[in-house]
């Protein structure tokens, strides 16, 4: 995310803040109480968060400025001064330069944040050897479980993942939060019925018919062509018991029942998409200031 200088903005643009700057303030040490510079300048972020003083080293390193988070400042609006939490002279001489021509990066922003990031003991990455820089890891109240600097990505990285650097807080910085309201808008699923498939039996008289066949034998008498013609001698023989046999079959119907499938029932679901607008009005706090005709500072916001 590209920083821009609070004072490269517009007065338009940046409305009150104008107003509300702390260009100027003393920069003390807050462990020795030691004056260190002076703040030239605010870099702010695109989204306007306030990530870094430009603090002018002129006291401790003459022509050198450096970059102090603003979570690692605490500030005196009465007596004009910020207090450099936990910073030592010898940390201000590890911290890289800032120019107006530099370019800020993230491999720069890197190196002034590995200066100023504590190490597993409590102890931040420049000041690990001296007795001053352990008290002042301790006053800032980071956890020593933040992870070292190797464990950050370029990619994925956000200044939130630096709290003690960035995370501002009412007693440093005498913020005050403002709320509003939003729609929050949730899907509640629910039972509205149920559909049973089932099957039943149903009876009926079916009646099918079935041709049959049945034989029987007819028996008829006629009078030959031939009635009263004289039959040649032994050509009659007349014999007793002699008996013609014909079978004689008839068809009985064979009727019964079999189960065949008639059709087939397939249950699902459909789903049925729509979109419900919801309306409601909504609540937000904005600040409202009274300076009674006194200089207003800005309190820089994460």
């Amino acid at each position: 995310m590209a920083l821009l200088k609070l004072s490269d903005i517009d007065e338009n643009d940046r409305g009150s803040s104008a107003d509300h700057d702390i260009n100027g303030f003393d920069v003390y040490s807050q462990t020795t109480d030691e004056k260190v510079g002076s703040v030239k300048d605010i870099l702010v972020d695109e989204a306007g968060h306030f990530r870094y003083l430009i603090v002018d080293l002129g006291f401790w390193i003459f022509g050198k400025k450096v970059l102090l988070p603003v979570g690692r400042s605490q500030i005196d609006y009465n007596s004009r001064r910020v207090y450099a939490l936990g910073m030592t002279k010898e940390q201000a001489e590890n911290l890289p330069e800032f120019t107006d021509k530099l370019e800020i990066d993230y491999d720069y922003e890197e190196k002034v944040r590995g200066v100023y990031r504590p190490t597993a003991t409590g102890t931040t990455t420049a000041a690990s050897t001296t007795a001053a820089s352990t008290t002042a890891a301790s006053t800032t109240g980071v956890s020593a479980n933040q992870p070292a600097a190797s464990t950050y990505d370029r990619n994925t990285y956000n200044y939130q993942q630096d709290q003690s650097l960035y995370g501002l807080n009412e007693q440093n910085h005498q913020n005050l939060k403002l709320y509003e309201e939003r729609l929050v808008a949730n899907k509640t699923r629910m039972k509205t019925g149920e559909v049973s498939v089932g099957k039943h039996v149903e009876t009926q008289t079916a009646r099918v018919a079935v041709p049959i066949e049945k034989e029987q034998v007819v028996i008829e008498r006629v009078t030959p062509g031939d009635a009263g013609r004289v039959v040649a001698p032994g050509e009659a023989n007349f014999q007793e018991g002699q008996v013609a046999r014909i079978e004689v079959y008839e068809e009985t119907p064979d009727i019964h029942k079999e189960a065949f499938v008639r059709e087939e029932v397939r249950v699902r679901k459909e789903v049925e998409h729509d979109t419900v607008e919801a309306q409601e009005t909504v609540r937000r706090e904005e600040l409202d200031i009274d300076a009674g005709g006194n200089r207003v500072t800005r309190n820089p916001q994460i």
